[in-house]
């Protein structure tokens, strides 16, 4: 496994602003970002770039055309699915270091078939609005990277 402290897994990825700022997100980590599937954008995209600043250098950014083809790579992997349907809390999860923090596309989540296929691993960020639907896509990322940093000691 790698030595990354944590891995980011965007699944289907819309908008280029959010991949690039979880992108810097996990430069300024040393995490992984693992891209999967369909973008909808290219990875030339301006707007990614510019989110990303001049720090792509300093990210590892992985491509994988389907999640079971990254999990085949990392078969050991433990691989935190986060959807707002969910029962536990992100902050509930005993993290270790090389987790795999699992986010789906910005307009759907994570596709159903695989949340049923991993109930146990299915987390949340808890929201206390009726009206608001979802958090912002990097800021989810931050939330649950930096508790899983927290969690391991790595936050000094």
């Amino acid at each position: 496994m790698s030595h990354a402290p944590f891995h980011i897994v965007l699944i289907e990825p819309e908008i280029p602003p959010n991949t690039g700022n979880i992108a810097r997100l996990c430069g300024a980590t040393g995490s992984v970002l693992h891209l999967v599937g369909k973008l909808g954008f290219s990875l030339d995209d301006r707007y990614l770039k510019r989110a990303g600043l001049d720090y792509w250098p300093a990210i590892d950014v992985q491509r994988w055309q389907s999640f079971s083809e990254l999990q085949s790579v990392f078969p050991s992997g433990r691989f935190w699915l986060t959807t707002k349907k969910a029962e536990r809390s992100y902050h509930q999860v005993s993290y270790q270091t090389g987790d795999f923090l699992v986010f789906g596309k910005e307009t759907q989540g994570l596709p159903d078939e695989l949340l049923a296929a991993y109930p146990e691993q299915c987390i949340r960020i808890p929201i206390f609005s009726p009206l608001v639907r979802s958090l912002n896509l990097s800021t989810a990322a931050g939330i649950v990277l930096y508790e899983a940093l927290r969690h391991t000691g790595r936050l000094k």
